[in-house]
């Protein structure tokens, strides 16, 4: 198991002698009553909503390895869509939402805005992009193919394909090949899985192969991917957290280190590749992770 920093453990003492002392002020009032904390409910779990990619279920475990070890809160991991987040997160059955990718304006305005029971947390620290992506080898071997002018010259080396993941992907592919008059037809892959192992075929095998991907995403780190030009289509995205009102209120230092947690999208792929490249269990990613970044991992307690 990793050892904590001395930075770290100077921060468990500390929280330790606040707990000391406050159990001390507690027995003066409880100890003598029959009873006295036996039987004291356990504190309710933090929801943290969890949305089904590799980069969010890596920012929970993160998250929720440092909250359980370092401040001793339970924690939940709530699985649910993008869609479903927000209305959660605004009923309260969820507390903490780590990744807005801002695809569901409409609902940020609705629950921020309008009703107010959500509040922004602030930055993830990672910027987000979508775009078309094709294999470097492929890429370097025909240069023009990533101008989306000259890919109706490519149509059929890549089967006339613009490859999806999940059905249920919100895309604007069909959209982007109408109106660039492309003879392309998007095609679901079935699932995100399938996806990330067409693309890693192709990748390692420099086969012609045009997908919808993002970034960031941990097949990055094993294959080379180069994004074809798009006018405009899919902007960069700045990642952003939000909390349900009344946590962000109540929820004290728990709160301060969810507003202070912030990383890069290098530090994300590599707790997303430990769990979905490697099969690792998202607690022993996280506490690997942890291990080798201790001045970081000190910088959000504090």
């Amino acid at each position: 198991m990793p050892r904590p920093s001395p930075r770290i453990r100077r921060l468990a003492a500390r929280r330790l002698l606040a707990a000391g002392g406050a159990l001390g002020l507690i027995c003066v009032s409880a100890c003598d009553v029959p009873g006295g904390l036996i039987g004291a409910d356990e504190p309710e779990p933090i929801r943290i909503a969890v949305t089904d990619w590799p980069g969010a279920r890596a920012n929970a475990a993160v998250v929720a390895y440092l909250l359980e070890e370092e401040l001793g809160v339970p924690i939940e991991k709530v699985e649910t869509e993008p869609a479903a987040a927000w209305a959660e997160l605004g009923e309260g059955t969820t507390q903490v939402l780590l990744e807005d990718w801002g695809g569901l304006p409409e609902l940020a305005r609705l629950h921020v805005t309008q009703r107010g029971d959500v509040v922004g947390a602030g930055e993830l620290g990672i910027t987000g992009h979508v775009g078309w992506f094709i294999p470097g080898a492929f890429a370097e071997a025909n240069p023009d193919a990533l101008n989306w002018r000259n890919l109706n010259d490519y149509a059929e080396q890549l089967g006339g394909t613009v490859l999806q993941g999940d059905p249920r992907f919100a895309t604007r592919d069909e959209a982007i090949i109408d109106e660039l008059g492309l003879e392309l037809t998007a095609v679901a892959a079935g699932s995100e899985d399938a996806l990330v192992d067409e693309i890693y075929q192709a990748g390692a095998g420099g086969t012609p192969l045009l997908a919808y991907f993002w970034q960031p995403h941990w097949l990055a780190t094993k294959v080379e991917l180069a994004e074809v030009e798009l006018p405009g289509y899919y902007p960069s995205i700045t990642l952003r957290k939000y909390l349900n009102a009344e946590f962000a209120e109540e929820g004290g230092e728990v709160v301060d280190f969810l507003r202070a947690f912030s990383w890069s999208a290098e530090d994300q792929n590599a707790v997303a590749e430990l769990i979905a490249g490697q099969g690792m269990t998202p607690r022993a990613a996280a506490e690997r992770w942890v291990g080798e970044n201790e001045d970081t991992v000190a910088a959000w307690l504090e």
